[in-house]
């Protein structure tokens, strides 16, 4: 008996000692914004309702566009869009705080899980130290202690087989509530993935109106009200060429960034190989770029915690790149790129989540590595995501495994989406809207290009 009780001990104690490694969850607290809704029916109503005003600015603009060109439709036109960025926005307030909200309840839906297996691994302790106990006695000191008869050393085998089949059913216990953390975390990870995307989008609703707002005070400060100066402005279109000609692409992370004339012809380089149209490529790459633009530049530092410093100041900051998914992929293309890993430009992380992404299509290095390959069989080189050639055509690549190729607005915008986040969820619509709007201008740009080329 000692010996199968000794087995079983020893059995327990692994399992003792495995489930008392100290877990670490990821505990976010949010600096939550009053809303201008209570709860989840009001909020949802009130999303409802900026939905149909919102397509309601669309429909207004969409048909002044197609009126004459004229000052004053000119200004309503901007007018309207700023309306309907500012609801956008709004949009996407009430979508951050039921996120915030969600995360709030998961997070304290996990703090009450662990509190519970914490509790069940002090039950599960006690009862190992009560078999522990009862299996140091010997069969003779067992006899000796006994008062009465023979049975009581029965009834004390009898308890001992209690407290083992106790012991299993808080194991099954702890198991079960393991099992739901896992569970827990993985939501967690989902809403907070959620979170930052939706920060991302705001970031570009109030860089899209910002624009917007400025460009109707420039061509009001140009026009001084007046229709004839503002047909004059129309007019100057052979002018307009050559400042699309001499425009900087900016792009995140790239010292020398080309003209448009020199994105293009890169672009065209790229749809040869992929289908991609030239138009879509640069408005992703522009997009991208806006959003790169906001969450700054860092450099990793530590490949084993993934934490780095902000170029500019060279004040630390955690979570620069993802240790588990991210460093090493990173540390490969680097290497294969002859770039230093721990003084090269990645972008920093938001309030929380990690950073890493690289170059002009702000590629995390996992998601390049997965074209790594198909970039060496076109170049015949390792492919480098700070270099612009590079970039645009794994750029190009993923659109095109997207289904950009069809070149239809649907599935243009469908891959823009994709590119963004994985998904066409519907909560990022703006980024494929956007886009999308980007990719017409830049196709009247190319043909007004293309065509005093041809003079």
């Amino acid at each position: 008996m000692r010996i199968c009780f000794s087995k079983f001990s020893k059995l327990i104690s692994i399992l003792l000692i495995l489930l008392f490694f100290s877990q670490s969850f990821g505990i976010f607290i949010f600096a939550q914004e009053e809303l201008d809704c209570k709860t989840l029916e009001e909020c949802q109503a009130l999303l409802q309702e900026y939905e149909k005003e919102i397509s309601q600015y669309e429909t207004n603009i969409e048909r002044t566009q197609q009126e004459q060109k004229t000052l004053s439709n000119k200004i309503y036109i901007l007018k309207q869009k700023i309306s309907k960025l500012e609801l956008e926005i709004k949009q996407s307030d009430i979508i951050i705080g039921d996120l915030e909200y969600q995360i709030g309840d998961t997070q304290e839906s996990i703090l009450k899980t662990s509190q519970k297996i914490e509790d069940s691994k002090e039950k599960l302790a006690d009862i190992l130290r009560e078999i522990y106990e009862q299996e140091q006695k010997s069969f003779l000191e067992v006899l000796l202690v006994s008062e009465n008869t023979i049975s009581d050393f029965f009834e004390d085998l009898m308890a001992l087989e209690s407290l083992l089949f106790k012991n299993q059913d808080v194991l099954n216990e702890i198991k079960g509530l393991k099992l739901d953390l896992e569970e827990q975390e993985v939501i967690l990870g989902e809403e907070k993935g959620d979170w930052e995307k939706m920060m991302e989008i705001q970031i570009l609703q109030k860089q899209e109106s910002q624009r917007t707002k400025g460009e109707q005070e420039w061509v009001l400060q140009k026009t001084k009200g007046e229709e004839a100066e503002y047909q004059k402005l129309l007019a100057e279109s052979k002018a307009r060429a050559q400042q699309i000609r001499e425009r900087m692409f900016e792009l995140i992370g790239v010292p020398d960034a080309p003209t448009f004339g020199e994105a293009l012809e890169i672009a065209k380089y790229v749809e040869n190989l992929t289908g991609v149209r030239p138009a879509l490529l640069l408005a992703v790459l522009t997009q991208e770029s806006n959003i790169g633009k906001n969450v700054g530049q860092c450099y990793l530092k530590n490949s084993k915690t993934g934490a780095g410093i902000v170029a500019k100041t060279g004040a630390a900051i955690e979570r620069v790149m993802k240790p588990t998914r991210d460093v090493a992929p990173f540390l490969t293309i680097c290497k294969g790129a002859g770039r230093d890993p721990y003084n090269t430009l990645v972008s920093c992380p938001m309030s929380f989540g990690w950073g890493g992404a690289m170059g002009p299509a702000q590629f995390i290095p996992s998601t390049w590595i997965l074209y790594k390959d198909k970039i060496k069989a076109i170049t015949g080189k390792e492919g480098d995501p700070w270099d612009i050639k590079d970039a645009f055509l794994a750029a190009g690549l993923l659109l095109r495994d997207a289904g950009a190729a069809a070149q239809t607005y649907n599935a243009e915008w469908k891959a823009a989406m994709v590119y963004f986040s994985g998904s066409t969820n519907s909560k990022y619509s703006f980024y494929g809207n956007s886009v999308m709007a980007i990719a017409k201008e830049y196709e009247q740009d190319i043909a007004d290009l293309e065509k005093f080329a041809r003079n």
